[in-house]
C-alpha cells in the first residue's frame, strides 16, 4: 500500500509486489531531501507544493540513460514506488526518451530569446 498526495488530497493506493513497467511517484513519506532531483536525467522530479513530485510525461525510469532509476537509488527513505495508474512499456519509455533528448537538443526556434 503506498500512500500519495495528489493536489493536497491524500489518497491510497495499492500496488503490487512486482513491478510491471509504469512511471514513478513520490509518496507522502517524503522528507525532501534533496537527493532525488539532481540524479534525473530527465529533469522530471520538481518541487510540488509539499513534497518532490515527479512529471509521468517526463519519466523514462531512467530507460535510455541508466539500467536503473536513479532516484530510487538515493532515495534514503524508500519513497519512490511505480505507480500503477501510469503504465508504459519498455518501447514506450525508450520512445520517450528519444523524444525527450530530440528536444533537448533542437535549435531555438526564430526569434526566441537567447542567453549570452
Amino acid at each position: 500500500m503506498v500512500k500519495r498526495k495528489n493536489c493536497g488530497i491524500a489518497t491510497t493506493i495499492i500496488t503490487d509486489t512486482e513491478r510491471s513497467d509504469m512511471a514513478l511517484l513520490i509518496t507522502d513519506d517524503c522528507i525532501n531531501c534533496d537527493v532525488c532531483e539532481p540524479e534525473c536525467p530527465n529533469e522530471a522530479i520538481y518541487m510540488g507544493a509539499e513534497i518532490y513530485e515527479i512529471d509521468p510525461n517526463k519519466c523514462t525510469e531512467c530507460v535510455g540513460h541508466y539500467t536503473e532509476p536513479q532516484c530510487q537509488q538515493v532515495c534514503p527513505v524508500a519513497c519512490i514506488p511505480f505507480d500503477p495508474a501510469w503504465r508504459e512499456t519498455p518501447e514506450q519509455l525508450l520512445a520517450k526518451y528519444e523524444r525527450l533528448q530530440r528536444a533537448a537538443s533542437a535549435p531555438p526556434a526564430a526569434g526566441a530569446p537567447t542567453q549570452n
